[in-house]
């Protein structure tokens, strides 16, 4: 949803007072104490806004006095180091002279080295699993209003739980929640800005493949990375014909998604380098299986 998005949008985007110091509000409404996330999200954001280069790969915070909504929140940032590949940063989230928030965050340069990472979990597409507000609608006629009120909420960010929570009747789950997430509406950036995009599931399914492209493009500063991780079309010329047969039918029942694109393809055609690439098999049906995940430079 548009609105919601750039409501949230417009909070993070903080005013600069002076060198190091920004301000921050908060939404209008009747919540008694400042969102926790927002001053964390809020205090990112001033960090970024003092680092030439590099993504926030680490930080550490800690919620001191509740946050008064009423009032403006100044964000104080402490340069304590600038190194080649590391840039450090302190930020003190500041109301009524006294410190509510600080954090400690670390922001890395790209740069070649060892790679890690936990092996992708066996999950249903995120097109294929119903919105936040569909899985809650048949909840609503038993929800308290307070309740209700929260459960129809409009909101900024597309949500498919793949590990449902019942807000109404919890019951004792795993500690672990799997849900894709994804702004629900369009993000208005500045050409440059990025260091990386990162995409899931999206090259398959969108009807202009090359303008998201040359969008991403547009959004990365120079020498910038492209990291995705696509379903599509399989190295086997005889399964592929079969994608091909099928993809129509696939299309109709998913809004869209495609079973049968190149993805190495069309990343290079939409104007990157690809600098690495592996192809390996997901747990699902066949034709669905074949996977792409890869670095791109943009060039």
């Amino acid at each position: 949803m548009q609105k919601p998005l750039d409501s949230l949008i417009a909070l993070l985007d903080l005013e600069e007072l002076e060198v190091n110091i920004f301000r921050g509000v908060s939404p209008e409404g009747d919540s008694q104490r400042v969102f926790g996330g927002q001053v964390l999200g809020q205090a990112l954001v001033a960090a970024g806004r003092t680092v030439a280069a590099g993504l926030a790969h680490s930080f550490h915070a800690y919620f001191l006095r509740p946050g008064d909504p009423t009032r403006p929140i100044l964000y104080q940032v402490d340069r304590t180091r600038d190194g080649r590949a590391f840039t450090t940063r302190r930020v003190i989230a500041i109301q009524h002279g006294r410190a509510i928030f600080h954090l400690e965050a670390s922001f890395h340069r790209p740069e070649a080295g060892h790679e890690h990472q936990d092996s992708m979990p066996d999950v249903p597409d995120p097109e294929s699993l119903p919105t936040w507000h569909d899985r809650l609608e048949p909840l609503l006629e038993h929800a308290p209003e307070d309740t209700k009120r929260w459960m129809i909420k409009a909101r900024p960010i597309d949500s498919r739980h793949v590990t449902f929570v019942n807000p109404i009747e919890p019951e004792k789950l795993p500690p672990r929640l799997l849900v894709w997430i994804r702004a629900d509406g369009m993000l208005p950036f500045d050409a440059g800005r990025f260091d990386t995009v990162v995409t899931t599931w999206t090259l398959c399914s969108i009807a202009d493949h090359r303008r998201a492209l040359d969008e991403m493009r547009r959004v990365l500063r120079p020498g910038g990375r492209y990291l995705f991780i696509e379903h599509g079309r399989a190295p086997a010329e005889r399964t592929a014909r079969w994608q091909d047969r099928v993809n129509p039918l696939w299309r109709r029942l998913t809004g869209g998604c495609n079973m049968n694109r190149p993805i190495d393809l069309i990343v290079q055609e939409g104007g990157f380098e690809l600098e690495r690439l592996a192809r390996f098999r997901h747990t699902g049906p066949g034709l669905l299986a074949h996977m792409y995940r890869g670095v791109a430079k943009a060039v």
